[in-house]
């Protein structure tokens, strides 16, 4: 099941983006289930994350949108989860 997560960061939260990048990329290399991913841009800044899972259900999007080091970290002002189907690409 391909669900994408949509995340805003904190206003002013860019610090805590860039200190847990590595972290984050890491986590998303370690659980193989992010399909794609990038951040949320206003002009040239990072504001946000797009990311796509393919997990089992939503429960296990989820569990994984919860163990991501920028959730632990308090990035996010907001996260949804929302089922996606692929049609082009």
């Amino acid at each position: 099941m391909l669900i994408a997560l949509i995340a805003r960061d904190k206003p002013g939260a860019l610090q805590t983006r860039l200190d847990n990048r590595s972290a984050h990329l890491a986590y998303i290399e370690e659980t193989g289930v992010v399909s794609q991913a990038g951040p949320l841009l206003n002009s040239d800044a990072m504001i946000g994350s797009l990311i796509i899972l393919d997990v089992e259900d939503l429960a296990a999007a989820q569990s994984w949108a919860d163990g991501d080091p920028y959730a632990k970290a308090g990035l996010f002002q907001s996260v949804e989860l929302i089922p996606w189907k692929k049609v082009i690409g």
